[in-house]
C-alpha cells in the first residue's frame, strides 16, 4: 500500500476578445490561421503589447481563490524549440507571478457521483502555489507521418494556475478540477471548457510507502482535457507505479501522456527541471505596477458558489443540497433569485425548479439562460400551483406546453388544457355525489383502507367538468369520509 500525492497545473484561457500581446481575435472555430500577425507568428522584430483585460481577470482569479498579488510582477522567457511556438520561446512569468498563494475549496457535489456518499476528506481546502499569466501556443493535429499547425490559438491569454501537492486520490482531483472551473465561469474570468481546450490539466503524481518518507520521483501527465480522463489517469498510473514498485523497479522523475483509447499511459521523456528552460527576464515588456489593479478588482469580486449557496440555505431554508444545485450555475441561480415571489415559499420553488425545469430543459438541449420559461411566467405556473388549481403533475404538463407557446402565460395554457380554478361548492357536491354512489368503498376507507381513497378521487376526477386538482379532491373527500381523521 502506497500514499498517493497529486499536484495539478491548470492551463486555462483568459476571456478576453484580443490575445494576450496582439490585437488579433481569439476564437474558437474560425478557418485555420486567419486570426494570425507578426506578433503571434514570432516573426523577427515584432514587439509584445500587454493585454489589459487579461491582467485584470487574473489578478481577479487571484482574488476569487485567496491568492496576495506583489505589488511589482514581470515577464520572463521560457525558452525550448517545439513547432507550435516558432518563436522557440514563450512569454510566461517564474518569480513575480500576478498571484501568489490561494487555494481551492473542495465542493461535495462536484465529486464524481458514484463518490460522493464515499469523501474520504470533506470539506477539504487545496493550497495553490501560484497563478501565472502567459501565452498559448498553436493547435497541432498530428497525422501519422505529418503534423498540421493553426496558429488561431497561439498568443490567446493562459493562466497556469498551480496546486501544491495537496491532492491525495483521483476523485479530490477531479472534485478539484471541477469545483475550480465552477469559480472561474461563475467569476467571468474563463469559460473553461475543456471540450474546447479552454481548460487543460497536467497532472503531478508520486507514490510513496510512509508519510515520513520523503516524495516519491514525479511522473507528469500531459495535456489531459477532461475530468474523466484525469480520474482515469491517475487510477491507471497510481496502479502503474504500485506494480513497479512491488517489483523493485524505482520510478524516474519523467512525462507521460494519456492514451484515451487505449486507457493507459505511455512515456514521452524524462523531465526536465526548470533550468532546461533558461528562464531570464523579458527584455520587450516592462516590470508591472499591480497596486491599481488590485484596487480596481476588489470593487467587482462576485459572489462564490459556496457563500451563494450558504446565503440560500440562510435566507431562504433551503438544503444543502437544494443550494448546492442552484448555486452551481450562476445562471440557474440568477433564474431562481428572479422567480421568487412572497406569494410562493422559496423552498417550493427551488423544489419545482431542480425537479421538473432543469429535466424538461435537459432533455431539450436548452440551456437555462435560452428558456423560453422566464422568470415572470414561472412565477405565474407557481402561483397555480400554490392557489390549488395545478397539482405538481399537472404543472410539469402546463410547463412542457409553455415552452412550446412563449407568447402565452401559465393561466392561458392551464384554461385551455382544462385546468380551471375549482369552485369549491361544485366540488364539495361532485364528492358527495361519488361518496353515494360507492358506500361499499366508503366503508372500506373508514376501516383503514385509505389506499381506496385513490379510486374514489379517480371516479371524481372522471366526472369533473374540468380537472380539478387531485390533491385537493382527495383532501375533500378524506375530510368528508374521516372527519377529524
Amino acid at each position: 500500500m502506497y500514499l498517493v500525492t497529486i499536484g495539478l497545473e491548470v492551463h486555462c484561457q483568459v476571456n478576453t476578445r484580443t490575445k494576450m500581446f496582439c490585437a488579433c481575435a481569439t476564437s474558437f472555430g474560425d478557418e485555420p490561421n486567419v486570426n494570425i500577425c507578426p506578433t503571434c507568428l514570432g516573426l523577427p522584430g515584432a514587439l509584445p503589447v500587454l493585454n489589459q483585460v487579461a491582467i485584470e481577470k487574473t489578478v481577479l482569479t487571484g482574488m476569487m481563490l485567496g491568492c496576495a498579488t506583489p505589488p511589482i510582477s514581470k515577464w520572463d522567457r521560457k525558452n525550448y524549440f517545439y513547432p507550435d511556438m516558432p518563436k522557440n520561446y514563450q512569454t510566461t512569468q517564474m518569480d513575480l507571478p500576478l498571484c501568489i498563494g490561494g487555494n481551492v475549496p473542495l465542493y461535495d457535489h462536484c465529486y464524481p457521483s458514484d463518490a460522493q456518499k464515499s469523501i474520504q476528506r470533506p470539506n477539504q481546502v487545496i493550497r495553490l502555489n501560484r497563478i501565472h499569466l502567459e501565452e498559448d501556443v498553436a493547435k497541432s493535429t498530428h497525422l501519422g507521418t505529418s503534423s498540421l499547425i493553426d496558429f488561431n490559438r497561439a498568443g490567446t491569454p493562459l493562466m497556469e494556475i498551480v496546486s501544491e501537492p495537496d491532492l491525495e486520490s483521483a476523485e479530490e482531483a477531479f472534485a478539484y478540477l471541477r469545483s475550480l472551473q465552477m469559480i472561474l465561469q461563475q467569476g467571468g474570468v474563463s469559460d473553461a471548457d475543456m471540450e474546447k481546450g479552454q481548460m487543460r490539466c497536467d497532472v503531478n503524481i508520486s507514490l510513496r510507502k510512509n508519510a515520513s518518507d520523503p516524495l516519491g520521483a514525479k511522473v507528469e501527465l500531459k495535456n489531459l482535457n477532461s475530468t474523466s480522463a484525469v480520474r482515469r489517469a491517475i487510477l491507471f498510473e497510481i496502479e502503474r507505479q504500485t506494480e513497479e514498485l512491488n517489483a523493485g523497479i524505482p520510478q524516474v522523475q519523467s512525462t507521460r501522456r494519456w492514451d484515451d483509447d487505449r486507457g493507459e499511459t505511455q512515456m514521452m521523456r524524462t523531465k526536465e527541471d526548470a533550468h532546461d528552460y533558461r528562464y531570464f527576464p523579458c527584455p520587450d515588456l516592462l516590470p508591472l505596477d499591480t497596486i491599481n489593479i488590485v484596487d480596481r478588482m476588489k470593487q467587482v469580486v462576485p459572489e462564490l458558489p459556496h457563500d451563494r449557496a450558504a446565503r440560500y440555505q440562510r435566507e431562504f431554508s433551503l438544503t444543502l443540497y437544494d443550494a448546492n444545485v442552484l448555486s452551481s450555475d450562476l445562471h440557474l441561480a440568477r433564474y431562481f433569485e428572479a422567480t421568487l415571489d412572497d406569494a410562493v415559499p422559496a423552498k417550493k420553488t427551488a423544489n419545482f425548479l431542480i425537479n421538473n425545469l432543469l429535466g424538461t430543459i435537459n432533455e431539450r438541449n436548452i440551456p437555462i439562460e435560452d428558456c423560453e420559461v422566464t422568470p415572470p411566467r414561472m412565477r405565474g405556473l407557481l402561483a397555480l400551483v400554490e392557489n390549488g388549481t395545478l397539482a405538481a403533475n399537472q404543472a410539469r404538463e402546463v410547463l412542457i406546453a409553455m415552452l412550446d407557446a412563449p407568447d402565452k402565460s401559465a393561466a392561458e395554457i392551464a384554461d385551455a388544457l382544462g385546468y380551471k380554478p375549482t369552485d369549491t361548492g361544485a366540488l364539495d357536491e361532485l364528492c358527495e355525489q361519488i361518496i353515494a354512489q360507492f358506500p361499499d368503498k366508503v366503508a372500506e376507507i373508514q376501516a383503514g383502507n385509505d389506499r381506496i381513497l385513490n379510486f374514489l378521487t379517480g371516479q371524481v376526477m372522471k366526472s369533473a367538468p374540468s380537472k380539478p386538482n387531485p390533491k385537493m379532491v382527495t383532501d375533500v373527500l378524506r375530510a368528508k369520509i374521516l372527519p377529524g381523521g
